[in-house]
């Protein structure tokens, strides 16, 4: 199946543009064949690397439209995909003139499925489920043909109906015995009952889910969802804003988001928070982690909830979020396989919440800083005023006013951000030079460089990173170790993702619109390159010490994902390596033999293994007894991984002086939101270990002094 991921927290680029490619003019009455038109146009003339439109092209978006529309093959017949393989192989054919037929063809039969589902399932829930049958439900979908008739389709959807069952069975039989456990005279539900429950709030769900989203789509947003899948072929993260998903972009854009403060993002068919905004909902409920996947969601003024497995994440997005004030229940499902509800109150959630924060730590008489950036966030109308770049810098000089003598750069969970504050920001730490070389089609090399010859700090510096790390991270990581000005601290490698996106607002394309918003297309327009000449391109950065951590299993990478553009190299850029780390090597070995002896990582890697064993497993059991006894091994076996949320460091942190000062002024949330900061930074092996290799770089520090040659 093809993954539907979107972008990570932010885009390498960000800023509306006119497409100036040409002068060509459009113009068609029929506003579907417009967009074709006019999108496939600026794939062909503005992408970096486009494709041929050609018969590879149509049988790839062939099978990447129909899995997406139909993902868990409830809707088409065998027969319904043969008689859509006629056109295979000439889609492209129809995209060069226009010509929508396999679409409309798509979407007419699947409306009328649709109308045929209702009956299917509603019959299907009226009759109770047998829960002492021994059969199994596979979730991947893909070990999944067509059905060929409609008995079989039944099947299929009372298999898929009674799995959904299932939880909500067991969940109420859960609050049965709960019952029972306070109060010994409370009299238990019989099965039948329980069961009959169940069934019922499987129903309500699926009903509000056919009414309010699947009834509720016009064919506009149908054709937007063909629309997306076509551009999706060039690249991952080239994308289709249709005018709704533009205006929730700009939204983004906004600094304010209103809902729980989480970002999600969709693998396979289910959707997973992938970051927790700090101060936000979800956060200061501390009850959701990075990886949880949301099965379920029920509104506050609702009896049941809504099952979003499977749910495009755009419309999946539209049931969590809600007006400030309103509360939502979540059903999720934690990586080690238990289940809960979780009830978040909704909030308008200031983006201002991910901006750069700093804390100190003192460890053997010696004092150092941590900065933990989540994005390199950017206001293009007011760079001066708002940008990563400025706010690292000035959070090093109130470290510095501390007394620090060596700095951690947290770069962890980081997807990304502004290339011009990622440019300002390496230089911060070097004299000057170049710091990523970027190129367009057809285009000599630009490289960006670093022309201020101010160094912020030169003191000993390592940088943090896992595999979720990407983009201007990733542009960060490599210029600081092809510097050799910083020790990258992390997994095997980073995310992997060396292409830049402009967002054209397609509306531009027009000279006399009236045809209404076309939407906005995310276009990948250029490659970035270290000054090294490597690419970061599905190699990511490798870590010059390399940990283990919640990730290192889990396929979460650009290399991972579908249509990903190549590895490439060129020529390096002319830079002169940092020459004050003459103990680099030294470091670096001292650090990788701490890390194989130490029993936290050891614990960590343990976990991850299983995570992914657990990930991998899609057959379950459709037998309540068997079900149960999987369910409670799962939770059995995870209690072993308490440890790691249990360990300490027992290094104290603390804000800044500025901040304290700040903090005692403070009438918001700023003292608990430093101090949960705090708590997770003591628990923190790789904070721990980041503090080791700079106090290992200190004690052998030599005087201070950039070096002069060039290397060519």
């Amino acid at each position: 199946m093809k993954r539907n991921y979107k972008i990570l927290s932010l885009l390498l680029l960000l800023a509306f543009a006119s497409c100036s490619f040409t002068s060509k003019k459009f113009s068609n009455p029929d506003k579907d064949k417009l967009l074709i038109q006019i999108i496939t146009f600026v794939l062909e003339q503005g992408h970096f690397d486009p494709i041929a439109l050609d018969d590879a092209f149509s049988a790839e978006l062939f099978s990447d439209y129909l899995e997406i529309v139909d993902p868990v093959k409830r809707y088409f017949y065998e027969s319904d995909y043969k008689d859509f393989e006629a056109f295979k192989f000439n889609i492209d054919d129809q995209l060069k003139i226009t010509d929508i037929t396999f679409f409309n063809v798509v979407h007419e039969r699947m409306l009328k499925r649709i109308e045929e589902s209702k009956d299917i399932y509603k019959e299907v829930l009226s009759k109770p489920f047998d829960y002492s049958i021994d059969e199994d439900f596979d979730t991947n979908y893909e070990n999944s043909a067509y059905v060929k008739n409609k008995k079989e389709m039944k099947d299929r959807w009372r298999k898929q109906l009674k799995f959904s069952t299932l939880s909500n069975y067991d969940d109420i039989k859960e609050e049965e015995k709960r019952a029972n456990e306070a109060n010994p005279e409370y009299v238990l539900k019989p099965d039948a009952q329980i069961e009959k429950e169940a069934r019922e709030a499987t129903l309500k769900s699926i009903n509000i889910y056919f009414e309010d989203y699947i009834d509720d789509q016009q064919r506009e947003d149908w054709f937007a969802v063909y629309v997306n899948t076509i551009v999706e072929e060039f690249d991952p993260h080239t994308y289709y804003l249709a005018p709704k998903g533009k205006e929730d972009f700009d939204q983004r854009m906004s600094g304010k988001l209103e809902g729980i403060g989480a970002r999600l993002q969709k693998r396979m068919d289910y959707i997973k928070i992938v970051e927790l905004i700090s101060g936000g909902p979800a956060w200061r409920s501390n009850e959701l982690e990075v990886e949880d996947i949301i099965l379920k969601v029920k509104q506050e003024d609702e009896e049941f909830p809504v099952d979003i497995v499977g749910m495009r994440i755009n419309d999946a997005i539209k049931y969590i979020k809600g007006p400030k004030g309103t509360k939502v229940t979540l059903t999720v499902k934690r990586v080690d396989g238990t289940i809960k509800d979780v009830v978040i109150t909704r909030d308008v959630v200031e983006l201002v919440e991910t901006y750069a924060k700093s804390s100190v730590v003192e460890k053997d008489n010696m004092k150092f800083g941590v900065i933990n950036l989540p994005a390199f966030y950017v206001d293009f109308q007011d760079y001066k005023n708002i940008n990563a770049a400025k706010d690292v810098k000035q959070e090093i000089e109130r470290l510095k006013e501390d007394g620090i003598e060596g700095l951690i750069l947290d770069l962890r969970n980081n997807g990304g951000g502004s290339l011009p504050a990622v440019v300002d920001m390496a230089g911060l730490f070097i004299k000057d030079g170049p710091i990523v070389q970027v190129r367009s089609t057809d285009q000599p090399k630009e490289v960006l460089k670093d022309r201020d010859k101010s160094i912020s700090w030169d003191g000993p510096l390592v940088i943090l990173v896992n595999e979720i790390s990407a983009s201007a991270s990733e542009i960060m990581a490599a210029a600081m170790q092809d510097y050799k000005r910083a020790i990258i601290i992390g997994g095997k490698q980073t995310y992997g993702k060396g292409t830049v996106q402009n967002v054209i607002d397609l509306n531009s394309m027009l000279r006399n619109n009236t045809s209404g918003d076309l939407g906005a297309l995310a276009l990948t327009r250029q490659k970035y390159y270290r000054i090294n000449g490597g690419s970061v391109q599905l190699e990511g950065v490798k870590s010059d010490i390399n940990v283990p951590g919640r990730f290192s299993f889990i396929d979460v990478g650009e290399k991972d994902k579908a249509n990903p553009l190549p590895y490439d190299e060129i020529d390096a850029a002319d830079y002169t390596p940092w020459d004050n780390y003459f103990n680099y090597d030294t470091t670096v070995a001292n650090s990788k033999i701490r890390m194989s002896t130490n029993n936290q990582l050891k614990l960590i890697e343990e976990n991850a293994k299983w995570v992914k064993s657990k990930i991998d497993e899609t057959v379950y059991s459709l037998n309540y007894k068997t079900y149960k006894e999987q369910l409670d091994a799962n939770e059995l076996e995870s209690k072993k991984y308490d440890a790691i949320s249990n360990y300490n460091t027992n290094l104290t942190f603390e804000s800044s002086g500025y901040e304290k000062a700040l903090i005692s002024q403070d009438t918001t949330d700023l003292k608990e939101k430093r101090e949960r900061w705090h708590t997770s930074l003591s628990k923190d092996v790789y904070v721990e270990e980041a503090i080791n290799v700079l106090e290992d770089l200190k004690t052998a520090y030599p005087i201070k002094k950039v070096a002069s040659t060039v290397r060519k």
